[in-house]
């Protein structure tokens, strides 16, 4: 049993309108087909198919003002409403508030605790790593998460050896944007059975994609359809190679973005909560999705049964 916790920054379920939606728009066929025929957007939700089911779930958790990334992937990761804690919602990257919210413990650091074998996928540049040593760049919240646990991030040795993906899956924006002109490419439906292969060798595998956001605050209708219809090939690789019988993959996000390009700020739309799997492993893992704070409780509990068996 494991589960691939794919995270999607910066989507909500929008409204069924292609002029202000690209998810509305794009041709996801793999998705479409997750979903009996439909698109991600909002108004049908709870969709229960043969092979997932998708849940609306609450980024603002009772907090005035607009989800932010700091605070929402926190709460994801922790099962807590850091938002409530530290008075507000805040972002991008944590502040002292946040950050000792996160410290205090994740399910990174839980599943660690209980000897389960955890990882980040994605790779991150050698300037990177210079950056948050000079100070220069802050920790966001999934990679402070992962580090606090003990955890090591992946690093660009990795992405030559093949064991962990760039946050465009290819490597191609590698090659474009950071000068690594010789680092493998994948097409992507390849890059999605990579991403599977990665994924059960760890109990936990968790991966960021956040040029959905990117493309939210950018209101780049054109780049956000065509990243949307590069992630539903990943996504046809990855559930081809998928193992469904015994485990799970979530698909989800801190807050809404891309899915209204008529603004350029976060939305208070609800975000998805998509779960692929069978059927009972579903029910048990998403019976009680409501909020971004329920996410961490959900996995933790998934995993602590596998403690007691």
């Amino acid at each position: 049993m494991n589960l691939l916790f794919l995270f999607m920054d910066g989507i909500g379920l929008g409204v069924r309108d292609p002029k202000i939606n690209p998810i509305a728009q794009a041709d996801m066929p793999n998705m479409s087909s997750l979903l009996g025929g439909d698109k991600l957007v909002a108004g049908k939700t709870p969709i229960e198919t043969q092979g997932a089911t998708l849940l609306a779930i609450d980024p603002v958790m009772g907090v005035e003002g607009r989800p932010q990334s700091a605070t929402g992937q926190a709460a994801l990761l922790t099962g807590k409403n850091v938002a409530k804690i530290i008075g507000g919602h805040y972002g991008p990257k944590p502040n002292p508030p946040v950050t000792e919210v996160i410290r205090a413990g994740t399910v990174f650091s839980a599943l660690e605790e209980m000897g389960f074998k955890t990882a980040l996928l994605n790779a991150y540049p050698e300037r990177y790593f210079d950056a948050i040593a000079s100070g220069k760049r802050l920790f966001s919240a999934i990679p402070l998460a992962v580090t606090s646990a003990g955890v090591e991030l992946k690093t660009v040795k990795d992405l030559y050896a093949g064991e962990a993906l760039s946050v465009d899956f290819t490597g191609q924006g590698w090659r474009d944007h950071l000068g690594y002109d010789d680092i493998p490419l994948l097409d992507p439906h390849t890059a999605g059975h990579h991403l599977s292969e990665l994924a059960a060798s760890y109990d936990f595998a968790f991966f960021e994609y956040w040029p959905s956001d990117f493309a939210g605050h950018r209101q780049d209708k054109k780049a956000a359809i065509e990243l949307l219809e590069n992630f539903d090939q990943v996504l046809g690789g990855l559930l081809e190679a998928w193992d469904h019988q015994s485990s799970l993959i979530l698909i989800t996000s801190d807050h809404g973005n891309m899915e209204d390009l008529s603004v350029r700020s976060h939305t208070m739309n609800p975000v998805p909560a998509l779960v692929i799997g069978s059927p009972e492993l579903r029910q048990k893992f998403a019976s009680n999705l409501k909020t971004l704070a329920d996410v961490a409780p959900a996995i933790l509990k998934m995993y602590k049964k596998i403690t007691q068996m």
